[in-house]
């Protein structure tokens, strides 16, 4: 592994589950001090709501930890517990949504408690700007980016809207936006021969102009930490190009709220022959990278003690 160029990637929401990190918490002393941290700097027991700890019905355990404002924390809190046991010194980085702020401290440009603030601001103020307006987010499964964008633009009138969130895949894009012009948008999106469509268990319209009133606090946080220029590019969601430049990346991320995550395009602008290492729960970015780059491209998912124990060992 050590003579492959590595690129770590770091998932966003959705790869959430009840448990996550309590294998990792009871037996790496590394990871439990990073999980005990967090408890510390949030206030709270975040790894009550990781672990399920007091919740004896795994469906309400679950929505609890869904929730935007607990959820990103969990992410970015579970990231970092891997990575403090790592030796890794990756190529290069990149992050999912919110998995944008673990790449930003593995990189070196942001401190664990720095990090772990700002998810916790920003899973609050985008919950809150996704109150009081009928909106929500799709994945559309079969069709091209450019199919979809045109019907995004299509059905967005009369001040109803929806646009392309996630670039994931070349054939899977999610939409956001609001109920109305989301509903229309499926049912083009099926006509125009879309395999799947599949409706997010989520607050709000994500990566889309319908969260801009988070936009103004959440600059506010961001020019309150200290960004330090990172040791290896990190591959930024708005653009799909590395970045080294600390207030480049500050203004990116800003942007990053409002802005479309183009994953599939970042993986595409990376160097060929990278070893992709998705450091999280679940295997949803080591599944975006075969579909983009094919099924032969190199991946290793870490997201257990055990995974590491295996990683570490070689």
């Amino acid at each position: 592994m050590s003579e492959q160029k590595i690129a770590t990637l770091f998932p966003g929401q959705g790869s959430q589950v009840v448990g996550m990190g309590l294998d990792l918490f009871e037996t790496i002393p590394e990871s439990r001090i990073v999980f005990e941290t967090a408890n510390e700097v949030l206030g709270f027991s975040l790894t009550d709501y990781c672990f399920g700890n007091g919740e004896y019905d795994e469906a309400r355990a679950h929505k609890k930890l869904t929730h935007t404002a607990i959820c990103q924390p969990a992410l970015y809190t579970h990231s970092i517990a891997i990575l403090a046991t790592l030796k890794l010194s990756p190529d290069l980085v990149a992050g999912h949504s919110v998995g944008e702020y673990s790449a930003l401290h593995a990189c070196g440009a942001l401190s664990f408690e720095d990090g772990l603030r700002l998810v916790r601001r920003r899973g609050e103020l985008m919950a809150m700007a996704g109150q009081g307006r009928a909106a929500g987010m799709t994945a559309v499964i079969g069709l091209s980016a450019d199919a979809v964008e045109s019907i995004c633009e299509e059905v967005s009138i009369r001040g109803s809207i929806v646009v392309c969130a996630n670039y994931n895949a070349p054939e899977q894009v999610v939409i956001s936006g609001d109920r109305e012009a989301l509903q229309l948008a499926e049912r083009a999106l099926k006509s125009a021969g879309a395999r799947s469509l599949i409706q997010l268990p989520v607050s709000g319209a994500f990566h889309s102009p319908l969260v801009s009133a988070a936009r103004e606090a959440l600059a506010q946080e961001l020019a309150s930490v200290t960004l330090k220029p990172p040791v290896c590019p990190i591959y930024l969601n708005v653009t799909a190009q590395p970045a080294r430049d600390p207030e480049h990346i500050r203004a990116r991320m800003l942007e990053q709220l409002t802005s479309p995550v183009r994953w599939f395009q970042s993986l595409q602008n990376m160097p060929e022959d990278m070893h992709f290492m998705e450091v999280g729960p679940g295997r949803v970015l080591t599944g975006l990278v075969r579909r983009t780059l094919g099924r032969k491209a190199k991946v290793t998912f870490i997201g257990t003690a055990k995974a590491v124990a295996t990683f570490t060992a070689e």
